[in-house]
């Protein structure tokens, strides 16, 4: 399961169906079109409406090119270029208040076979001549073997007690979703000024694994009282005495800071993003972002409400929609790019880490009963209208979304329900309810939905409400 958590996007600028691509599995484009045409598209004709709501305007240090990682360096520096060895390695990127640090990446023996264990370090520098705090709201990173191992499961599982996760994306996703900080992570930091302390200086063992090859994602929500630097650095194991392994330590981190290149390997270049023909290659991300949090009320026009679909209707609204990928309403809600590596992402495409808190204040406008159902769907991703939403039968094996999602609503007994969902979900697939309310005449019940956009997710998918006919 370890090819999906390394998957990239390729995508026709003017597809019906998309085409990924595995940087592992150069011939997958091909195989997607053969196994595609073995399938039948179905057409669900409906409405596809744009996310109401914004991104915040909270900055996120994004570090996920390379994603995976052979050599020792720097992965994203926001350091000031001067003193520093390779000048354009660091992007010159201050942070002071709320922001938000997201990693995700992969350590893979280089060859000849170099098992030592690689660490990821994320290091923060206090330039001013005060002491400044860190203080970490929530925080957590997961390795793929053995904290959140890829593996079959159901596409819909209730995950109440936040045990169901597939991948390390998913499960610091959760961790977040459920407001947690992980013990790795100090409450709190202080760096005195002009020095630097380490935010993370964590390991991606390969020794035992077959084949040698791990992952770790992470999201931290930081706080920090004045102006601070922030780089993620990479760095092999240092060994002991005896021969036995130790972490970095800071002195180590601060001089492959100000001496280091850019990791490698590097990842695929972008296509920039006025290219009108051909294949549209997105990329990896690295660089910051602004846009921690998309916050939507989702009403009608000119209206506290939102009504309804009629009897047998649904609607639906995107979620982590995309340049050529807006599934027909010309809405991208790509968080843009404040600094970047030039041979990566124009902008974070996927919008991993980021969180969507979405409000449905749902009317039953008429004088029946309604049955009325809110699903999470995959559906086969397009740009330009099609007219509806296309899904697969049967379904392909590939696994486009894992993660967990949360509904708060009251229940058709006027009880207050909180519930958690993890889905595992197929390309094309239609997705099953989350919620389903029966709502009398002129009733209105809010509901809430919200999740954090887990790594090792292929989007768009979306929020679909449907009244039973």
């Amino acid at each position: 399961m370890l090819t999906a958590f390394l998957m990239s996007l390729l995508t026709p600028i003017t597809p019906v169906l998309p085409i990924t691509n595995s940087v592992n599995e150069p011939n997958l484009t091909s195989k997607v079109a053969q196994s595609a045409s073995q399938r039948q598209i179905i057409l669900e004709r409906q409405e596809m409406r744009p996310l109401m709501g914004k991104l915040d305007d909270v900055p996120m240090f994004n570090s996920n090119s390379p994603e995976i990682v052979q050599t020792e360096g720097i992965l994203l520096s926001a350091f000031p270029p001067e003193g520093m060895a390779h000048p354009k390695a660091h992007l010159n990127f201050p942070f002071e208040g709320r922001f938000d640090l997201f990693t995700h990446h992969i350590s893979k023996a280089p060859p000849p076979v170099d098992l030592r264990t690689l660490y990821i370090g994320a290091i923060a520098y206090n330039p001013t001549d005060q002491p400044v705090t860190i203080d970490t709201l929530l925080g957590a990173s997961y390795l793929s073997q053995p904290d959140a191992p890829f593996y079959d499961a159901p596409n819909y599982s209730l995950n109440n007690n936040g045990e169901t996760y597939r991948g390390p994306g998913d499960r610091a996703m959760l961790d977040i979703l459920r407001g947690r900080r992980q013990n790795i992570f100090p409450a709190q930091i202080v760096i005195p000024p002009k020095q630097s302390r380490m935010l993370m200086n964590i390991p991606i063992p390969v020794k035992e694994l077959d084949p040698p090859l791990n992952g770790r994602s992470g999201l931290s929500r930081l706080r920090s009282t004045g102006k601070i630097y922030v780089a993620t650095l990479a760095l092999y194991a240092r060994l002991n005495a005896d021969g036995t392994e130790r972490a970095p330590n800071l002195e180590e981190w601060e001089n492959i800071l100000k001496i280091g290149e850019l990791a490698k390997p590097r990842d695929v270049v972008p296509t920039p993003p006025d290219r009108t023909e051909g294949f549209f290659e997105y990329s990896r991300v690295a660089g910051v972002q602004l846009g921690s949090q998309w916050f939507g009320n989702l009403t009608d026009k000119d209206s506290n409400d939102l009504a309804i679909p009629k009897s047998g209707e649904s609607y639906s609204y995107g979620l982590s929609l995309l340049q050529y990928g807006t599934m027909g309403t010309g809405q991208v809600q790509t968080a843009p790019l404040k600094v970047r590596y030039p041979d990566t992402a124009y902008s974070a495409h996927g919008n991993y880490g980021v969180q969507y808190n979405l409000t449905l204040p749902l009317h039953n406008p008429t004088n029946e009963t309604k049955t009325v159902t809110l699903s999470f769907q995959n559906p086969i991703k397009y740009d330009k209208p099609v007219g509806g939403l296309q899904f697969f039968e049967p379904l392909p094996e590939d696994v486009f979304f894992r993660g967990s999602v949360r509904v708060r609503f009251r229940d058709d007994r006027g009880l207050a329900q909180s519930r958690y969902v993890h889905l595992m979900m197929r390309r094309g697939e239609r997705g099953k309810s989350l919620v389903t309310l029966t709502m009398p005449p002129s009733d209105r019940r809010v509901v809430q939905f919200d999740f954090l956009y887990p790594a090792d997710a292929t989007p768009p998918q979306v929020l679909t409400v449907m009244t039973a006919p």
